[in-house]
């Protein structure tokens, strides 16, 4: 199966997602405003979502090349256990730092390891912030033929409200913007095969539509980071979510 052109040697923003459309619905408008500031973003899908009700895994992949476009970014499948019998095991937690030393992000984004969701999102979660640690172990065997690279950060993403932690508070995202809003939505209707089981654009449009209002703008996608944030300087921290 085909899948979207080949990423930048060095891609600032990686996306990783378990199942072709996770990427979209947990955290597509972010990714609107990265690439639409030209800034490159490349998902890896690790299944083909053969194990949905709705779809057969060629569909869902051409679906989420579809998506991929929409949002501007590149696409790759990573093929691991297979949809709904992902594992957690040290052989895909180093398959997925080799993507990281061969992509060599500055920032990578995950489903949250809550595991009130999907076991193959918390545990996906789980394997990305592993691999994020092995890409940067010199002396690993499996991964002597790359260079070790250390990302920035680690952000995770939530589906759905069962999947947002209760600590620490998120990073939000203003997508307000209405051309981001509009190929934000593009890209999830492009996964129509899944909107026979439920409408999730509106599902999702709702979510980021509630972050938006606590945090006094029209619509806003949350992260959380894996580890604390370090700034230079106080000067870009000029906004909270609560106006005083």
């Amino acid at each position: 199966m085909k899948t979207a052109p080949t990423p930048p040697e060095r891609t600032p923003l990686v996306a990783f997602g378990a199942h072709p459309d996770d990427i979209e619905f947990g955290c597509g408008g972010i990714i609107v405003r990265e690439t639409r500031a030209g800034r490159p973003v490349h998902f890896v899908v690790c299944s083909r979502g053969e194990a949905g009700t709705n779809g057969t895994p060629a569909q869902r992949t051409k679906e989420a090349e579809a998506a991929a476009k929409h949002l501007g970014a590149t696409i790759e499948f990573l093929e691991l256990d297979g949809d709904a019998h992902l594992e957690i095991k040290s052989a895909h937690a180093i398959r997925l730092a080799a993507v990281l030393r061969r992509l060599r992000p500055a920032l990578v984004l995950a489903p949250t390891t809550e595991q009130n969701q999907h076991p193959d999102h918390w545990r996906l979660g789980t394997l990305v912030r592993d691999a994020t640690r092995l890409a940067r172990y010199g002396g690993l065997a499996e991964l002597r033929d790359l260079t070790p690279h250390a990302i920035g950060e680690l952000f995770f993403y939530a589906l759905g409200p069962g999947a947002e932690p209760h600590s620490p508070p998120p990073v939000l995202i203003d997508i307000s913007a209405p051309e981001v809003m509009a190929a934000w939505k593009a890209a999830m209707e492009a996964h129509a095969s899944q909107m026979k089981t439920r409408n999730y654009v509106e599902l999702q449009i709702d979510r980021a539509r509630v972050h938006g209002l606590n945090a006094g703008v029209g619509h806003a996608q949350p992260l959380w980071p894996n580890d604390p944030l370090v700034f230079a300087s106080l000067a870009p921290l000029t906004r909270a979510a609560h106006k005083f």
